[in-house]
């Protein structure tokens, strides 16, 4: 089975979190899915380096990374995948949609209203749970 490590960022502004709506993709389990905004790590990239390329190539957004959040172990029926999520500040609340189907700011009491991917939902527990 196939095994990929990515990055997300879990990106606050003004006391909002940035949710990302997947588009329609290759496996159906994930299409349609809300995320945190990342993407694979490159051979040779650090953590972080591969979570600023991905956010500037999907979204063209400039962030501050603060710190390292929660590393996700997670199998789906195709691939297994380590993710690594960082906490971040988005330095504007502009950017594009080049890959997501839609976006939403949420506080975090609003996020299980969402139908997140199965790989995102631990991040989003702690999240809720750490307040």
């Amino acid at each position: 089975m196939k095994h990929i490590e990515v990055v997300a960022g879990i990106i606050e502004h003004n006391g909002k979190i940035l949710c990302m709506q997947r588009d329609k993709g290759k496996f159906d389990y994930v299409s349609y899915k809300w995320e945190f905004p990342g993407g694979k790590i490159e051979f040779g990239e650090t953590k972080e380096q591969a979570l600023k390329r991905e956010l500037n190539e999907e979204m063209e957004l400039e962030i501050e990374i603060l710190k390292p959040f929660l590393q996700v172990n997670h199998t789906y029926p195709d691939f297994t995948m380590n993710m690594y999520s960082f906490i971040c500040l988005a330095k504007s609340k502009k950017f594009k949609l080049n890959v997501h189907k839609d976006f939403k700011w949420l506080s975090i009491n609003k996020l299980k209203t969402l139908d997140w991917a199965p790989a995102d939902m631990p991040i989003v527990d702690k999240l809720i749970n750490k307040k």
